[in-house]
């Protein structure tokens, strides 16, 4: 795959605008598949039925040999990026938001500074960056002592710890990336890691699934599955391949968004003033600390921003 930095046509917008969403609205279709499902049958079936329609592009591309030789480190990427985080936003989903579980996730690039520092990379450490780090964890600590987390209590406490341990996750998996899985396809990698994720997942499935699924939880977890994992994934690529590895992440920052109006317009979940004072010091934070406060034309792998699917 090219890195060649392109520019901003109306393709790219276009598949710009279809990843603020696709990766906006998976908290949504949680929240509401959480209903009747219990998380690891929303895990099973998301990445099942996902690894299902990823294959046949995956087969097409030859992707799955070069990732199997790597079977080992897949693994590991499936495990760290996919089914931990999952199970824990089902889990946190049952008590938090949707809207505050995606602003929550969007903590990422925060712990990816953390970590690139724990691993000697010192640019982090640059005024604009370290700054970043710094507000960013702020808006969090407003958020988390919101007014509106009082009604939670300690589950709600627990439940943004899951969430937050999700960034973690998710700052931690494109290591891995870049450092393990250098020139294996992405679509092969992701591909076996879903299947991998689901087959672990379906007896866990059978043993904690206790309701009759309703229709609307249904709906949402074939949505999760073939929109927020498969498509996603689809329309990521093409739009690496359009603008670059280093613009294409900056959708992350409008996932957010896209997360708590949904809540708001179709949940009605409230807007505490706790999030509407920490929202934008999160999102500033985590842009600073990304990106310095510029978006640079070229940049190694383990800096780029990381991607944080839902």
């Amino acid at each position: 795959m090219s890195s060649t930095i392109q520019r901003f046509d109306t393709r790219a917008w276009v598949l710009f605008a279809a990843m603020a969403v696709l990766w906006g609205i998976p908290y949504l279709f949680i929240k509401q598949a959480v209903d009747s499902y219990s998380p690891a049958s929303i895990v099973a079936g998301r990445t099942l039925l996902g690894a299902l329609l990823l294959l046949p592009f995956a087969l097409r591309q030859r992707a799955l040999r070069p990732a199997l030789s790597r079977i080992g480190w897949v693994l590991a990427f499936g495990a760290i990026e996919m089914a931990g985080p999952f199970l824990l936003l089902g889990h946190a989903e049952q008590t938090l938001p949707s809207g505050l579980t995606g602003l929550l996730v969007a903590t990422v690039p925060l712990f990816a500074a953390i970590i690139a520092l724990t691993g000697g990379d010192r640019s982090v450490l640059k005024p604009s960056r370290a700054i970043g780090l710094v507000v960013g964890f702020a808006g969090v600590a407003i958020i988390v002592a919101g007014p509106g987390l009082a009604v939670g209590g300690v589950g709600s406490l627990v439940a943004i710890g899951e969430v937050l341990l999700v960034a973690i996750c998710y700052a931690t998996a494109p290591f891995i990336v870049a450092h393990r899985l250098d020139g294996i396809p992405a679509l092969g990698t992701v591909t076996l890691s879903l299947f991998a994720v689901g087959l672990f997942y379906l007896p866990i499935a059978l043993l904690t699934q206790h309701e009759v699924p309703t229709a609307r939880s249904t709906v949402s977890l074939v949505a999760l599955a073939v929109l927020c994992t498969a498509v996603a994934f689809v329309v990521f690529f093409a739009l690496i391949a359009r603008v670059g590895p280093v613009r294409a992440p900056l959708f992350t920052y409008v996932n957010p968004v896209v997360a708590i109006l949904l809540g708001v317009i179709i949940l009605g979940e409230q807007v505490t003033m706790g999030l509407v004072i920490g929202f934008p010091l999160v999102i500033a934070g985590c842009w600073l600390a990304a990106t310095g406060g510029r978006i640079r034309a070229q940049a190694p792998v383990s800096e780029l921003p990381p991607i944080a699917p839902g």
